[in-house]
């Protein structure tokens, strides 16, 4: 018998028969673990349940290979601070979604749980946009698809870095990219080293789609599964604020 328990994160619930449920979480200790969950469907139960909730929990099985049980023992909400913030709760789940999809099963990802904690923390303040950007270039490093920003590949100007190279992962200088911006990926400006302005969503958008292309053709181009919806839905629901800002501005 296999038993253990740990502290985790909810990261996905599958109802299964009348009254169960197959939940996903990414525990401190143990990594991505899936069990069974007897009545989860009650009303106790469905609230201590909500993705992106944070439990402990104890973990039992025949084999560590097998599908074994979670027993909740405490949940706290995460997202209660952000449930009126449709683009801050669109990030907490796709960051959910991307660990679920992304991570491999019974593999201890310590950095990546702590990660997820700090984000969450995060995301109810006014750099949630940044925050969580960061957090998936943090992903992708955990992952070992580490992309470079510090300095330019082609050996142009480390204070003018303005785009990434697709192939590479690395950061690429105004001057040294400009002939070739077609092909690259921009640069947000908050991921400048010398960046001290105001965060305009416009950037949070490029910082998205940046990191997106990496998750996208780098860390799902072996996986049976694609990009998560939520993580497609949190960029679309920031270009779309973006345009309706932009559409209200052109009225006046």
């Amino acid at each position: 018998m296999e038993q253990w328990q740990d502290n985790g994160i909810i990261l996905s619930l599958r109802p299964h028969g009348e009254t169960g449920a197959v939940i996903s979480i990414l525990c401190a200790d143990h990594g991505r673990y899936s069990g069974y969950v007897y009545g989860a469907q009650s009303a106790k139960n469905r609230a201590l349940l909500g993705i992106g909730n944070g439990v402990s929990v104890e973990w039992q099985s025949r084999t560590a290979d097998y599908l074994g049980r979670f027993n909740i023992l405490d949940s706290q909400n995460f997202s209660a601070p952000i449930l009126n913030c449709p683009l801050r709760l669109a990030a907490f789940l796709s960051a959910c979604g991307l660990c679920d999809s992304l991570l491999p099963d019974h593999q201890s990802h310590s950095g990546i749980y702590h990660g997820l904690c700090t984000l969450f923390e995060l995301l109810p303040g006014s750099l949630w946009g940044p925050s969580y950007v960061m957090w998936e270039i943090s992903l992708l490093k955990e992952l070992g698809f580490g992309l470079d920003l510090s300095r330019c590949v082609a050996g142009g100007d480390n204070q003018t870095l303005s785009y990434v190279s697709p192939k590479s992962g690395c950061a690429v200088s105004f001057e040294k990219g400009r002939p070739y911006r077609d092909k690259l990926l921009n640069l947000p400006d908050f991921l400048k080293a010398d960046f001290n302005g105001e965060i305009k969503e416009a950037d949070i958008l490029t910082g998205l789609k940046l990191t997106g292309y990496f998750l996208e053709y780098w860390a799902f181009a072996h996986q049976t599964r694609d990009i998560p919806q939520t993580r497609r839905r949190l960029e679309r629901l920031v270009s779309e604020r973006i345009q309706q800002a932009q559409l209200v501005s052109s009225s006046f």
